[in-house]
């Protein structure tokens, strides 16, 4: 049975003494280098600080044996090699005023230190212009003496046996295959945000990554996938104050995990729940179960606008105004995520089939369109009328469950119509199924849509634009006082104008007391003292809430799925071609309100491997 840690007049009579300088170091170590990775990110942010255009990582026995980076950058002179290794040394501030508006990776002066504290480490380094490098090695936070070298200009920093001479720490280490997939993230994150770089990875002495300086978007294909590219949308919005701009993946094509979620606040690599916040309130009625949203993103502001010295490993921000941070992102993402049916063609069908192959030879929805549909049998006719009446689910007759809608929908041959493939990119209904689905034709083959799914998107849209004119209140007929903590009641007054903007009037009655006098006339069914504690809960976590408005959607989502056409409902094919313009006039039309596809797009050529056609 483990004894707990004598605490009393024996640890009392100790005496006040300052910690050796290894110690210290050892002690930071612990704090900033938790494991190879985290060693690795530090080198590699000071070769990007450092100037570098290239940069080469290698690794033995997942960086815990060997890790060595090389770059090509400004180098390190003689004189300032021991300044290099030496404890809150640095290049990069001078003063308060430069902290507050740090712009580069380093600038405690801690990491260098920290490794050569913990492991055996050597910095080689010339300066453009210098005769010839000069070596510097260091063990066990031991400082050596510079000697003569043969290397190119740039800085190379090996760090060997990490963690020899603090066994401890070293079996907290996991598997050398884990440490080094930890290491893999660290060079891919300098890689997706800095493309201009250009970056090579060797472990084990064999080959692994090569990526050569190029394009922002060819960066983010070669290190997350071309698949992953082709799956996003792009984001790009220059407020003058914020500007950002990335890739977010398509609602149907999010992941169940964080592994995909790179933001980078004036490139740097951070973890902000400001932000995530803000990307899932944007996506909360096109994300389906638990997906979590993918995304590669770069916000740039102001650098005083935001305190970078807030985690030991720099992995975390705090916004100055986290609140027009928050409004900033999620309109920049629903602008991108607002895209019609026609501009957010659903994962192709055939994927599912033949796997992610068949789908990147998939021509693209609203591709140019140059004579008539490539038809295999003879279309439909739709006269004009029929092709262009809007809003058909507005006068739609009563239901009838009566008749096959297969069969009062059955196609006759004539004409195609010579329509533009851009303006109809849902294409012609041709069919219902099974009460359920709509099949139509398009230019690039056959369109399967679920018409409840798409009819609940474009109805649950249209509330939305009701109800977002004003926030109506609600006026209690008694005031409720509510008990509160000093936190909430701080909050109530520091964010009194946004609870105001949300429809809450609240007044402050004491120290740990609130007094509710109205509320958001569409939640006038809540319980009120629970809606104000998690209001005032996220206003102070976050300095934004987007719970009103949540539930408010929840509400419209809830008026739509009822509103919407129900299964079995015979649809005219009047009535199924006025469904697909709305769709392709709807914004989020690719996905319903919970998340569920609407629709999937089959090509002809999908359609001839399914029939083995040309083999």
């Amino acid at each position: 049975m483990l004894k707990p840690a004598q605490n009393g007049p024996v640890a009392a009579l100790r005496q006040i003494r300052s910690l050796p300088d290894h110690l210290v170091n050892q002690i930071a170590a612990g704090e900033v280098i938790e494991r190879p990775a985290a060693a690795l990110k530090e080198l590699l942010e000071n070769a990007v600080d450092g100037g570098a255009r290239a940069i080469d990582i290698e690794l033995a026995g997942g960086g815990t044996v060997l890790m060595q980076v090389t770059d090509d950058g400004c180098g390190i002179s003689v004189a300032e090699l021991p300044l290099a290794i030496a404890r809150h040394a640095t290049s990069k501030i001078s003063s308060l005023d430069d902290l507050e508006a740090v712009a580069s990776f380093g600038f405690r002066g801690e990491a260098l230190a920290s490794i050569a504290s913990v492991a055996r480490l050597s910095l080689t380094s010339r300066p453009a212009g210098a005769a010839n490098a000069f070596r510097l090695k260091v063990e066990g936070g031991e400082i050596g003496i510079p000697e003569p070298a043969s290397a190119r200009s740039g800085t190379t920093v090996t760090v060997a046996e990490l963690f020899f001479n603090t066994p401890a720490r070293r079996r907290f280490l996991k598997s050398e295959g884990t440490e080094y997939a930890h290491c893999l993230d660290a060079v891919r994150r300098v890689g997706l945000v800095r493309p201009e770089i250009a970056l090579q990875l060797t472990h084990n002495g064999r080959p692994v990554q090569r990526w050569p300086v190029q394009t922002w978007p060819s960066r983010v294909a070669a290190v997350l996938g071309a698949e992953w590219l082709a799956a996003s949308v792009e984001i790009g919005v220059d407020a003058g104050l914020l500007a950002i701009e990335g890739f977010v993946l398509k609602p149907n094509s999010a992941v169940a995990n964080r592994d995909a979620q790179h933001l980078f606040v004036n490139g740097r690599w951070v973890r902000d729940k400001v932000v995530l916040h803000a990307i899932r309130d944007a996506m909360r009625d096109q994300m389906h179960g638990g997906a979590a949203p993918g995304f590669v993103l770069k916000l740039a502001l102001d650098p005083r606008a935001v305190d970078v010295n807030v985690h030991p490993a720099k992995t975390e921000v705090r916004f100055r105004d986290s609140q027009a941070v928050h409004q900033f992102v999620r309109r920049a993402v629903e602008r991108a995520m607002s895209g019609n049916a026609a501009e957010q063609p659903a994962v192709s069908a055939a994927t599912k089939l033949f796997g992610a192959a068949t789908h990147a030879s998939t021509p693209p929805a609203n591709s140019a369109w140059t004579g008539t549909y490539p038809m295999r049998s003879a279309p439909l006719d739709l006269g004009v009328s029929e092709r262009i009446t809007p809003h058909f689910f507005s006068a739609m007759p009563a239901t009838s469950e009566a008749g096959s809608a297969a069969t009062s929908a059955a196609p006759q041959p004539a004409a195609t119509p010579a329509l533009p493939a851009t303006e109809f990119p849902l294409g012609f209904a041709i069919a219902q199924l099974h009460g359920i689905y709509i099949l139509a034709q398009n230019v690039n083959g056959l369109v399967l849509i679920d018409m409840h799914a798409a009819h609940e998107r474009i109805v649950y849209e249209g509330l939305k634009s009701q109800a977002s004119q004003a926030v109506a209140t609600q006026r209690l007929l008694i005031p409720s006082v509510i008990s509160a903590s000093e936190k909430e009641v701080a909050a109530a007054e520091t964010h009194r104008e946004t609870l105001a903007q949300l429809g809450f009037d609240v007044g402050i009655v004491g120290q740990r007391a609130l007094t509710l006098r109205s509320i958001p006339s569409l939640l006038a069914d809540a319980a009120p003292e629970g809606l104000l504690h998690s209001v005032l809960a996220e206003l102070d976590e976050l300095g934004v809430s987007a719970m009103i408005e949540s539930r408010r959607d929840e509400l419209l989502s809830t008026m739509a799925c009822h509103g919407a056409v129900r299964a079995n409902r015979a649809l005219t094919v009047a009535e199924m071609n006025a469904l697909l313009r709305d769709m392709e006039a709807t914004e989020r039309a690719g996905s319903c309100n919970h998340g569920r596809p609407t629709w999937y797009q089959l090509t002809l050529k999908e359609l001839d491997a399914l029939f083995m056609r040309g083999r």
